[in-house]
């Protein structure tokens, strides 16, 4: 099977080589996408979208049919990972781990064993491995906030400057993956459950996709956004405009959910304990 698998690579890989034969030069300013697509786009971008960022509206409006599909493409990869790793049934294990929370001692106790200490002085953990700081915890603690109104910004701002869904989302969801590995992945379930997670990604296709469908129902075509001035009343222009923002906004809560999902499963090998 290998060796067919092989071959199997290098026919492919053959005929794209020989594809890209036909391609035109790099940087060919005589080539179609040069003379017809590009000043297109340069030309008319600020006119239909008032989007400043040409790359922005050309993800979101333009090439908004790909850009969905890749949103569901990350989707697709989420519910992938689940499937794989995901460890339904766990063994239940012969003793439990325990942490002082001021301190950081580590107590081990047997099953139907008890705590020494009743005061909730003591918080259960999965595994030793992870050291206990509390100046790690309190600075990540601060800068969780930060890190998520900056992927706000980014999300929010992409039409003006670099930015959009999927770099606001990731950030986004690195702010919850930096209290997984500062604390523990308890803590980090606690702030972003395996069901809300699961939950917002399918929120977020759903929100660029429902917007597409809505233009449709407007009678304009799918992912037309000029159809939202009958709803938003602020001109057609300027009704794509907030359209590429409602289509990025979805983006960026798919891209979120997803990473923190593939995080959950990746570090845990699906066990949804301590993690990495």
């Amino acid at each position: 099977m290998k060796i067919i698998g092989l071959i199997a690579v290098f026919l492919c890989g053959c005929l794209l080589v020989y594809g890209a034969s036909d391609f035109p030069g790099w940087g060919d300013p005589s080539s179609p996408a040069s003379t017809h697509v590009s000043p297109y786009y340069i030309e008319t971008t600020m006119e239909f979208t008032h989007v400043p960022n040409i790359v922005t509206s050309v993800l979101a409006d333009y090439r908004g049919y790909d850009t969905m599909y890749e949103t569901t493409v990350i989707f697709g990869a989420g519910i992938a990972c689940f499937l794989l790793l995901r460890v339904v049934k766990k063994k239940d294990p012969v003793s439990r781990l325990y942490r002082h929370k001021a301190t950081g001692i580590t107590l081990r106790i047997k099953k139907g064993g008890k705590i020494p200490d009743k005061s909730n002085a003591f918080e259960r953990i999965d595994s030793e491995w992870v050291p206990y700081d509390l100046i790690i915890q309190i600075s990540c603690r601060l800068l969780v906030p930060l890190i998520q109104i900056f992927a706000l910004y980014v999300i929010a701002h992409g039409h003006y400057s670099p930015g959009g869904g999927f770099q606001g989302g990731v950030i986004l969801a690195a702010s919850i993956i930096l209290i997984a590995i500062s604390y523990d992945l308890r803590s980090a379930l606690k702030i972003m459950s395996e069901r809300a997670s699961a939950f917002l990604s399918a929120i977020g296709v759903f929100i660029y996709a429902g917007t597409g469908a809505l233009c449709l129902l407007l009678g304009a075509n799918f992912l037309d956004y000029a159809a939202l001035d009958s709803l938003l009343g602020s001109g057609m222009v300027m009704a794509r405009s907030h359209g590429i923002l409602i289509v990025e906004i979805g983006v960026g809560i798919a891209v979120m959910a997803v990473m923190i999902c593939l995080y959950y499963n990746l570090s845990s090998e699906g066990k949804q304990d301590e993690g990495l």
